[in-house]
């Protein structure tokens, strides 16, 4: 018999070989990846305003122009003599301005409340505006192809702005920015005319509804009204001038959600009411699970807030839950049945859950915005599966309380896959711009 000796060298590397483990897998990219671009510069100052949601999108149907406007100052609240530059951002041609029309009805935090058309999203956007003989607030339908106001809803008598567009068309609320003005200066237009200064629960004023085509308005429900279906359960409410904030239409259009509120910046003696109407003003509901935070729409009569922790870990049906100081968590919750239906995410997840949240068109992901110490940054979160990925920080300085905050405010594009917000650069002085967060998967 023959023996074969290989030799030393290759033997030695046949044994080494056998013995070396498998080499190290890659690093598996994360599921969501999220990349930020300033599209604005200084040095003057670029807004969209209100929180993005309810489907309020800054992009057009098409997606290649961003509605937004521009201000020279950022540090102090406008005039009724301050007008704001209203732009199309053309995401087509890097984001380069043209400035289609200017209006005196804004203020920091909800901008000019612009809304793209549902009925003709290309073209076609709402935003308030005042006559500035008479301070009278009104809303503008503007047509970008024709460049010019198709129509102004103008009522002397109520003069009103839009106080959000129902998502799938045909019709705004309308809310008194007067009113707003003197009872929370943060949400109202300075200096515009209130019809009713000195009524606490005026009979004809209130949340109205105006048919876009028509003109035609209606008041939906009045502040009497509110007052009637709240007084048993909130006494206090008799000595209190009411007014309204986030008057939010569900994707269906049946059912609008708002906020009553009175004394909001006082204890004891505020008033903060979240109710329900239907779209024909029936089915005035107090919501007695606070749903709070700034809440969204979900899909039919659900809604996506805050409610206390205690109240999120066990059900509620049937019982009372209400505002409070404490811990939050971000639920799902049946406005119809006035009972919660399931957390979202968790505290890592969403550290600040009572912050500015939005659904995505597709209902698919939700966004919102957190704060830490004057600084915003975002969680992006799929409900599919639970992936989530957080943004860098974002330096909001000494803006990041009172009038002047700038709030997390994030917007969903239409596509689901882009998400506008603003902050403060230095461009040498600090300006507030716009950015954009683009959000990547690895499917």
């Amino acid at each position: 018999m023959k023996l074969f000796v290989l030799p030393l060298t290759v033997a030695l590397l046949c044994v080494l070989l056998s013995c070396q483990p498998n080499p190290p897998a890659a690093t598996p990219e994360p599921p969501i990846r999220l990349d930020v671009e300033q599209i604005t510069q200084g040095p003057q100052n670029h807004y969209f305003g209100y929180i993005g949601h309810v489907q309020n999108i800054p992009w057009n149907g098409s997606e290649r122009y961003l509605l937004t406007f521009r201000v020279g100052f950022h540090d102090r609240m406008p005039t009724a003599d301050d007008t704001a530059d209203i732009l199309l951002l053309d995401a087509e041609n890097g984001y380069a301005a043209r400035k289609v029309e200017e209006t005196r009805a804004w203020n920091p935090q909800q901008g000019s409340m612009m809304y793209w058309n549902p009925d003709a999203p290309d073209t076609q956007f709402f935003f308030n505006d005042r006559d500035p003989a008479t301070n009278r607030i009104f809303c503008v339908l503007f047509d970008i192809e024709q460049n010019r106001r198709v129509r102004e809803y103008r009522f002397d008598d109520t003069p009103f702005g839009n106080g959000g567009v129902r998502q799938n068309g045909g019709s705004f609320a309308g809310i008194n920015y007067g009113r707003m003005a003197r009872l929370r200066p943060v949400t109202g237009y300075p200096e515009a005319y209130d019809w009713n200064p000195g009524t606490l629960h005026p009979e004809d004023d209130g949340v109205f509804v105006v048919d876009v085509e028509t003109g035609a308005k209606r008041l939906l429900v009045s502040f009497h009204q509110m007052r009637d279906a709240l007084v048993e359960r909130h006494p206090h409410i008799d000595e209190t001038p009411l007014f309204i904030n986030h008057t939010l239409w569900n994707r269906d259009g049946d059912r609008l959600f708002f906020f009553v509120r009175g004394n909001f910046s006082r204890r004891p003696g505020r008033v903060n009411v979240p109710m329900t109407v239907r779209a024909d003003g029936s089915g005035l509901t107090e919501q007695r699970v606070f749903i709070g935070g700034h809440p969204e729409w979900e899909l039919g009569a659900n809604m996506i807030g805050t409610v206390p922790r205690e109240a999120a870990e066990g059900s509620v049906a049937g019982s009372s839950v209400a505002e409070g100081d404490g811990e939050e968590r971000l639920v799902l919750y049946d406005s119809e049945r006035q009972q919660i239906i399931k957390e979202l995410g968790s505290l890592e997840i969403f550290p600040d859950p009572g912050n500015d949240v939005a659904l995505s068109p597709d209902a698919k992901w939700l966004v919102q915005g957190f704060e830490e110490e004057a600084r915003n940054a975002y969680a992006v979160y799929r409900r599919s599966d639970g992936a989530w990925a957080h943004t860098p920080w974002f330096d909001q300085r000494q803006y990041d309380n009172g009038p002047l905050r700038i709030d997390a405010a994030p917007k969903w594009s239409r596509s689901g896959d882009q998400i506008l917000f603003s902050s403060l650069t230095d461009e040498p002085e600090p300006t507030r711009q716009l950015f954009l967060i683009r959000v990547k998967t690895n499917e």
